[in-house]
């Protein structure tokens, strides 16, 4: 692990007196734009509509179907990968997810979870749009990678928003706590009531688009595939859907889908080869580009948190590094972590991941948004996927054979003789004899340091329902057990206009 010091003026940061929401992107069809009076399900839809008529074009409409609100610092500040430093960037997202009240962020503040609400559902209503004109062709056979990618598009957008403000799915449950409104036409009216039903609906509805739409689905379509959902992309979805609904066998079909043709180990992030001798700039530089052979897809996100990660008051500390790091412990032969830690000012720490670029609001304005590409699917979260999917159906040797993989692009000087995970070394760091368990613990551990302020371990605690506990300088001791409703994020007063209930507090 290397730890070094990025001075403040390697950021290059901007001071905003406004922040204007969407850069200047053709939305050519009555999408839901985001201002202050134009929340999400109380737009007055556009009359002014452009023809289009071509799969090139509807190709193109699709390019915005994707959120561009970003998720991190709330998934990451809700997680046990952050500590109050009792100083730092006083951010309204960071702060209230972190003390697990109502977030008072609106839907015009970057990486608020109200501003995530809205753009996935504007980019459900660009898939719908598009699905619109697909099914009014006449020659939809022209569409049909269209089709598939509007239908990955909206069913990703309802996935995660399912998962961030319900109650999280439980395939032994009957799951009949309120879901999120499912979305399947384009919006025409203002002020259309729309009705929750259950978190069983959303999964079904979800289940449904995706079955139907990934076998349509043609990296050939695309300039630049990993902005789409590409066929790698698309089985990557499906091995996540299906790790949370626990059907092993499927999430292994689709795991292996992503691979075919090509080498696991040389697709995974090389940390401890090629990345071992770059700069934070050049990893900021790299580490989120489509020609990285991990990044499966990105997406363009409106977001504050390249600039303020390592800065956040509610952050990642020396302390908390060494118990996120602490798992090199379970890989033989006196392993150390290849991740490059930095600090910028007294207790800082981060990874150089996302980096921010900014967007001028115009030529010599010195105000505009900041903006991240965010890897939403990587060949590391299948291969953990298909791992734990093994050790869940008694295939342990498969399981390991995927996690020394993992540890073979991670371990600083790796030796493969030596750097090794087995269940001996499990058992003498989990002091568990159970080969499942040990299997499952390590995964969750590696994902932990590998996810690292990208908000991907809020999902993992989730799914697993592990309780969180925060404390403050001041002594506050915040405990949020799995079935406390403050872990669902609160819907937005703006959709109450659309007759949503809001969530329990």
């Amino acid at each position: 692990m290397v730890v070094g010091m990025c001075n403040t003026d390697d950021f290059k940061f901007f001071k905003m007196n406004k922040i204007k929401l969407l850069k200047n992107i053709l939305l050519v069809l009555p999408v839901l734009l985001l201002s202050g009076c134009e929340d999400f399900l109380s737009t007055e839809p556009d009359s002014t509509r452009a023809t289009i008529n071509t799969p090139a074009q509807v190709s193109q409409l699709l390019t915005t179907a994707y959120p561009q609100g970003g998720y991190v610092v709330f998934a990451e500040s809700m997680s046990d990968n952050v500590e109050d430093k009792g100083r730092g960037e006083d951010d309204k997202t960071n702060r209230g997810s972190y003390l697990f009240e109502e977030v008072e962020a609106t839907v015009e503040e970057q990486d608020s979870p109200d501003q995530y609400w809205a753009e996935c559902y504007r980019a459900i209503s660009v898939a719908n749009q598009a699905l619109d004109i697909i099914s009014k062709s006449a020659d939809q056979s022209q569409y049909t990678a269209q089709r598939g990618e509007a239908l990955l598009a909206r069913a990703y957008a309802h996935f995660m928003l399912v998962n961030y403000f319900s109650r999280f799915f439980d395939p032994q449950q009957p799951n009949t706590d309120p879901g999120i409104p499912y979305v399947t036409e384009p919006e025409t009216v203002v002020l259309k009531n729309y009705e929750r039903k259950t978190v069983a609906f959303v999964y079904q509805m979800i289940e449904q688009d995706l079955l139907e739409g990934l076998p349509l689905i043609s990296d050939g379509t695309y300039t630049v595939p990993k902005y789409h959902f590409n066929r790698a992309a698309a089985n990557a979805f499906a091995s996540r859907f299906y790790l949370v609904k626990r059907d092993y066998a499927k999430v292994v079909e689709y795991a292996n889908n992503v691979f075919q043709g090509s080498s696991i180990a040389d697709n995974l992030r090389p940390w401890n080869s090629t990345y071992a001798s770059l700069s934070p700039q050049e990893l900021w530089n790299i580490f989120a580009r489509a020609n990285q052979n991990a990044n499966l897809m990105l997406v363009e996100t409106a977001s504050w948190f390249g600039r303020n990660a390592p800065q956040y008051r509610y952050g990642m500390t020396y302390r908390k590094w060494l118990e996120i790091s602490a798992s090199e412990r379970i890989v033989n032969g006196s392993a150390n972590w290849s991740y490059p830690l930095y600090y910028q000012g007294d207790n800082n720490y981060f990874i150089p991941k996302l980096f921010e670029y900014f967007v001028r609001e115009s030529v010599n304005a010195d105000i505009g948004v900041g903006y991240v590409m965010l890897p939403i699917f990587t060949v590391e979260e299948v291969l953990f996927n298909r791992a734990e999917a093994n050790a869940y159906l008694g295939n342990t040797t498969a399981s390991l054979a995927d996690i020394n993989l993992f540890v073979g692009k991670r371990v600083e000087n790796y030796n493969p003789s030596t750097h090794t995970v087995n269940a001996a070394s499990m058992r003498r760091f989990f002091g568990t004899t159970n080969l499942r368990d040990g299997i499952i613990n390590t995964i969750l551990a590696f994902k932990r340091v590998e996810f690292v302020q990208e908000g991907m371990r809020w999902f993992d605690m989730q799914r697993y329902a592990l309780p969180v506990t925060h404390e403050t300088v001041l002594g506050q001791v915040i405990t949020v057990p799995a079935t406390d409703p403050k872990r669902l994020l609160q819907i937005p007063q703006s959709a109450t206009l659309a007759g949503i209930a809001r969530n329990p507090r």
